[in-house]
């Protein structure tokens, strides 16, 4: 990308995690002039439909995992995620199970910034503003091992945070509980990714008590993690997928929810009724034509296949080389999404302060180089388009390094 100036810079956060195709995609602008010149707009509403939007439905059902074969059509991850909160409630109302109204998430999960899915989501600074959380929605710790496990192993601390939903479920009230929402890695919190024993233990607790699991895949999906969805990468069954950003690589706005098909069964019975919920722009037919557009370049060109097996892995590797510099804590990823974190004392994983200090000193630095990334706190995060080179990710982890002793050096010189 270039700026008014004419400085170049390298987007190693795709936007905001979603241009996965990167930027001037021919295909995709031909793809909406077309649809435009065709049928620029036609709702969903009144038993109607549109090509694109019925073959974009076929297509995200060839893609997502086999039980999943629905799709509802919104515009963001963030109506998406209310998408999700109404069909829940209603979910349980035709199984004859009215008390399951609560939802549980995380704190420091995101799930968008509208009133449910800002409520969903765990983001105290949210909640602040506007008396959020609604009724109806609690939350339980994340299962951030860097920056929560103390002296346990992974492992360990992966089954405790997994076992508060267990506490939490028994707490409420079983016959209370509709649903449990959290992304497969966290994203806006940090790039977290759950220990190994984290999401078995979720998952055997969601079947015990018979609770709907909710996996939001808005950042997770269409590649990111080196496979279609989350939800492959970390093998979790999702009841609904809430999804958006890469599914039109950032283009034009669209989002929806993938629906296992038991829940969608529920919605087709015959004495179910209308589910009186949608959007003036659900399955937007210009939206749908480019994130149809989107999806075929991702399958046609094996992006995800070069993610998984080509630049995830060296990625990964690169970034290894960044562990032994003084102020890296830790670095993960999966596929091409990463994190950096910041550290004061490697031992203790000690911060330099509470204010994220190191980690905007980072940033800034960084763009002042030509990169652009994000800090949560002092958590470096990467998210880059999936068509990143290998040779491109040598000059992002050079501009990394650099930015890194700049930071290093703000933070020990003394004043």
């Amino acid at each position: 990308m270039w700026d008014e100036q004419g400085t170049q810079y390298l987007d190693a956060f795709a936007g905001l995690w979603c241009v996965n195709l990167g930027y001037g995609r021919k295909e995709l602008i031909d793809a909406a002039s077309q649809q435009m010149a065709q049928l620029p707009y036609y709702n969903l509403f009144f038993n109607t439909s549109t090509e694109p939007v019925i073959n974009l439905a076929k297509t995200l059902a060839s893609i997502a995992p086999a039980h999943i074969n629905n799709a509802f059509f919104c515009g963001s991850g963030s109506e998406a995620n209310d998408t999700v909160f109404r069909m829940v409630r209603r979910y349980w109302d035709l199984k004859q199970q009215p008390t399951k109204k609560i939802f549980i998430g995380r704190h420091n999960g995101y799930h968008g910034s509208t009133v449910a899915g800002a409520s969903l989501g765990g983001m105290g600074y949210m909640h602040k503003q506007g008396d959020l959380p609604i009724n109806g929605v609690v939350h339980i710790n994340q299962p951030y091992w860097f920056g929560e496990g103390g002296d346990l192993t992974p492992e360990e601390f992966g089954l405790q945070r997994a076992q508060e939903l267990e506490s939490k479920i028994l707490e409420i009230g079983a016959d209370n509980v509709a649903a449990f929402v959290a992304e497969p890695i966290q994203g806006a919190g940090g790039i977290i990714i759950p220990p190994s024993t984290y999401w078995p233990e979720i998952q055997r607790i969601v079947k015990k008590y018979n609770i709907l699991l909710v996996v939001d895949e808005v950042i997770c999906g269409f590649g990111r993690t080196g496979n279609w969805f989350g939800c492959d990468t970390l093998d979790i069954k999702a009841d609904l997928m809430p999804i958006a950003k890469g599914l039109s690589s950032g283009y034009l706005p669209i989002g929806g929810v993938l629906i296992a098909d038991h829940v969608a069964e529920t919605f087709k019975q015959e004495n179910s009724g209308d589910l009186n919920h949608g959007f003036t722009y659900s399955g937007h037919p210009v939206c749908a034509a480019v994130a149809l557009a989107n999806v075929n370049i991702i399958r046609d060109e094996n992006i995800i296949e070069n993610v998984q097996q080509n630049t995830g892995p060296y990625l990964a590797a690169q970034l290894q080389r960044l562990s032994d510099h003084p102020l890296v804590g830790e670095v993960r990823s999966a596929g091409l999404l990463a994190a950096i974190e910041l550290v004061k004392d490697k031992t203790s994983r000690s911060r330099f302060d509470s204010k994220g200090t190191a980690g905007s000193s980072c940033r800034d630095h960084a763009l002042a180089n030509g990169l652009i990334l994000r800090a949560t706190g002092d958590t470096m995060l990467l998210s880059p388009p999936l068509v990143i080179t290998n040779t491109e990710i040598d000059q992002l982890i050079s501009k990394i390094s650099l930015a890194l002793d700049n930071t290093y050096n703000d933070l020990t010189t003394p004043k």
